[in-house]
């Protein structure tokens, strides 16, 4: 299939789980004592599915592989992403675990999670239409630590979808064992964009600096990028390291899903063949953006209203 003809400009495999964010909590839980938060909300989570509704927002056409449970936590997932027209016809429903839940305790620009994984945990290879996929011009895949069912077969999953003509990307996020181990020099090769945060990248490459990294990974890695907060983020095309300043906020609400706003800014403009000082400036302006509304996808109700943020708050046009 001619990339011309793809139907989707982005497959989003991944988790899907919904956010239990408590807000101005006094302290930090102890064992056999109790504490009181001013603020709660239900919302999308999982970085996968922040991603997949952030990138649709920016105008990208987006579909979802995944599993939920048959409960009303399924329902806000569902609802939430349809709303921002994602698809979710290859979301498959189980009547055999419950939809995951995330505990958000959020403390200014920090977080603490605890996480119920449920039916993220049983997604397989087996999930994965790979004929729906073909329909794509871009798979991206989140969370691999979270999602035990399928870890094995990431390889296989990302050479298939270069096979299939696809580009690709992987965020790895935390891995809640810290074991760190990720087959790095076999899948990268299948890997056009690797978009781990600073902490993560150097868990995961051994290194005690980023530099150290990148010297590790650059004989079989494509695009490295790496987030780095209010540090901004760095790009490794192969040859060259470029520098990308973040987009301040002097007024942060919270920072849930920046990352993952970071990763649908760059994406967005990755798959209309942007340069990667481009792509890099659209991801921090994205994340940047995200930070100005509560929750990961609060500040993305759709194109105008971003734009809107991003030239008012950062003086700039994304």
């Amino acid at each position: 299939m001619h990339r011309e003809a793809k139907k989707i400009d982005v497959a989003v495999i991944g988790e899907l789980n919904v956010d239990i964010i408590l807000n101005g909590i006094d302290g930090f839980p102890a064992i056999g004592k109790e504490i009181l938060a001013r603020d709660m909300s239900v919302t999308l989570g999982s970085s996968s599915a922040i991603f997949a509704s952030n990138l649709s927002s920016l105008g990208a056409k987006v579909a979802f592989i995944g599993k939920v449970g048959n409960d009303n936590f399924a329902r806000v997932v569902m609802t939430t992403l349809e709303k921002k027209h994602v698809n979710t016809s290859k979301i498959i429903k189980t009547d055999q675990f419950s939809t995951g839940a995330t505990i958000v305790l959020n403390y200014d620009q920090d977080r603490a999670n605890v996480t119920y994984p449920g039916a993220m945990n049983d997604l397989c290879l087996e999930d994965i239409d790979f004929k729906f996929l073909s329909a794509a011009r871009h798979m991206h895949f989140s969370s691999c630590f979270l999602q035990p069912g399928i870890r094995a077969d990431l390889i296989s999953i990302f050479r298939q979808a270069k096979e299939l003509g696809l580009t690709t990307s992987l965020d790895p996020q935390w891995d809640p064992e810290e074991k760190w181990v990720l087959p790095l020099e076999h899948l990268l090769p299948y890997v056009d964009v690797f978009l781990p945060n600073a902490q993560e990248f150097k868990f995961l490459t051994h290194s005690n600096s980023l530099g150290d990294g990148i010297r590790k990974l650059q004989q079989f890695a494509h695009y490295l990028i790496i987030k780095n907060g209010s540090e901004g983020a760095l790009g490794w095309d192969g040859k060259s390291l470029i520098v990308q300043p973040a987009f301040l906020n002097e007024q942060v609400v919270d920072c849930i899903g920046a990352g993952d706003s970071f990763n649908a800014g760059f994406i967005s403009e990755f798959i209309k063949g942007q340069p990667l000082k481009k792509c890099l400036e659209s991801g921090a302006l994205a994340g940047a953006v995200n930070t100005t509304r509560a929750g990961g996808t609060g500040a993305f109700e759709n194109v105008e209203m971003i734009r809107e943020i991003a030239r008012d708050r950062f003086n700039h046009n994304l």
